[in-house]
């Protein structure tokens, strides 16, 4: 059988299985009956919803509700844990992720990742951003130089680093090291961004430089984002979707979901009742 990229969409792929998104939004990626098991024990139960396309989404629940793990379904991350089983789907542009002929690197091509904790390669700054391009077979110097500069510029770090290219990024303070590593992701051209709780090791200063980096980068890309802070979810976000042991309890719009949710549970969540 031959392999099968999946191809990006040519017309909107308009919600039907969300119902708590506006009639005619465009989905970036849906969820349906989304399950999940480490073994015998299930960490994901049945999740469905869909991720509006170039606007933030915000995953939130309590630790061990299955939020990060449903990141690391979308790009097929867990395939690398050998007793890890998914059932359901995750549709990119209503094709399946999970289907056996999907090509996985050119999947988390199109769905980048960044992690809690910044991870550069111990390369040079220009090494770290470049690395992506060259696996994809960018060898002329000039291509390089061009995809590095306008990575670090969409993740306004290029003022900052442009004259210290050659200087290892370990040597980066932490904030700049988590731009420098949304801009390694950026540069091999991704549609859809994860970020699992990017700003949980920044001060506030780097904080809001992040957060303001998060509005910039939804005018280009779709971002789904982990975060426990309540504060930080209202105030990047334009979809929350709030998880409890597993499962899906609420999704929708943020200011609607945080100033006016529909379940018991999300209310004793956002306001510090849950026990």
């Amino acid at each position: 059988m031959a392999t099968t990229m999946i191809p990006p969409a040519d017309v909107p792929n308009e919600t039907a299985a969300t119902p708590d998104l506006p009639v005619g939004v465009e989905i970036a990626l849906e969820l349906r009956s989304l399950s999940l098991w480490y073994g015998t024990r299930r960490a994901l139960e049945a999740v469905s919803f869909g991720v509006p396309v170039r606007k933030i989404t915000a995953l939130i629940g309590p630790s061990a509700s299955g939020k990060s793990s449903l990141l690391r379904c979308l790009n097929r991350l867990n395939d690398e844990l050998p007793e890890c089983r998914v059932e359901g789907e995750v549709l990119l542009d209503g094709a399946d992720i999970y289907a056996k002929d999907v090509v996985v690197h050119e999947l988390r091509r199109r769905v980048g990742m960044v992690f809690q904790k910044p991870n550069p390669f111990p390369l040079s700054v220009y090494e770290n951003v470049a690395y992506g391009p060259r696996l994809l077979g960018v060898k002329q110097r000039r291509e390089l130089d061009a995809s590095v500069e306008a990575a670090l510029k969409a993740a306004t770090l290029w003022d900052e680093v442009s004259s210290r290219l050659d200087d290892s990024a370990l040597a980066l303070s932490l904030g700049q090291q988590q731009r420098l590593v949304i801009a390694r992701a950026l540069a091999v051209g991704p549609e859809i961004l994860l970020m699992d709780e990017p700003a949980s090791a920044l001060d506030p200063a780097a904080t809001l430089r992040f957060e303001e980096l998060l509005h910039e980068l939804a005018q280009r890309f779709t971002v789904l984002i982990v975060t426990h802070n309540m504060q930080q979810a209202a105030r990047v976000s334009d979809y929350t979707a709030f998880l409890h042991q597993g499962r899906l309890v609420e999704f929708g719009d943020t200011d609607a979901l945080l100033t006016n949710p529909r379940e018991r549970l999300t209310e004793d969540y956002i306001t510090g009742r849950y026990a």
